[in-house]
């Protein structure tokens, strides 16, 4: 392979992940793939010597890595509000994004009518996860675990798993879709049971 051949690839491959990232629903993950590929084709730019696109690209670069540490640093933020279905703000979250949880979560119906248990997660007064299921005893069967795609991150899933305890909860089960779900699961600590998802307390 000759060393333009080299050079056009890396271009290429810097344009494909730009490009890709624009697909992706969590915002996280976009910020993360948009800054590998314009880092790679900053490097492309260089080689080229197209500064005014190095120059746009590292642009995009500082932009990208300053919105990943300030999403990283909303986990602190955060405050847990015990609800249920019926509360006018899960309404709300749940019909304004539920075009997005249906692609989230295949084949999950909206009716969580049945649900006794529900939780809003909070930051700085602006609803951007919620938790419903139905709690027996001390284990929750969750029927949706929800955060908005700007803070689809595993902080707020963190953040639950640590807060849950305290309203005196000590088992979670998860049985529904996992097609887009499993890297969240693992990431919060729930383990792969026979057809469902169990994490202990």
């Amino acid at each position: 392979m000759s060393t333009e051949m080299i050079i056009e690839m890396i271009g290429y491959t810097g344009s494909f992940l730009v490009l890709v990232s624009f697909l992706m629903v969590s915002v996280f993950k976009l910020r993360v793939v948009n800054t590998i590929g314009s880092v790679i084709f900053t490097t492309y730019a260089l080689i080229i010597h197209s500064y005014p696109t190095a120059i746009m690209n590292i642009c995009l670069v500082g932009i990208n890595i300053y919105y990943l540490m300030k999403m990283r640093s909303t986990e602190k933020n955060y405050d847990l509000v015990k609800t249920d279905i019926k509360d006018g703000i899960l309404k709300y979250v749940i019909e304004s994004n539920s075009e997005d949880i249906q692609k989230c979560f295949p084949g999950i119906s909206l009716d969580f009518d049945n649900a006794n248990c529900g939780f809003a997660v909070l930051h700085n007064g602006k609803p951007v996860g919620i938790m419903l299921g139905t709690l027996e005893g001390h284990t929750l069967d969750i029927q949706l675990d929800y955060s908005i795609p700007e803070y689809r991150d595993f902080s707020i899933g963190k953040f639950l798993m640590s807060n849950l305890v305290k309203q005196n909860i000590d088992k979670l089960i998860y049985k529904g879709s996992d097609e887009n779900h499993k890297e969240y699961l693992k990431n919060v600590g729930f383990v792969a049971k026979d057809g469902y998802y169990e994490k202990v307390l």
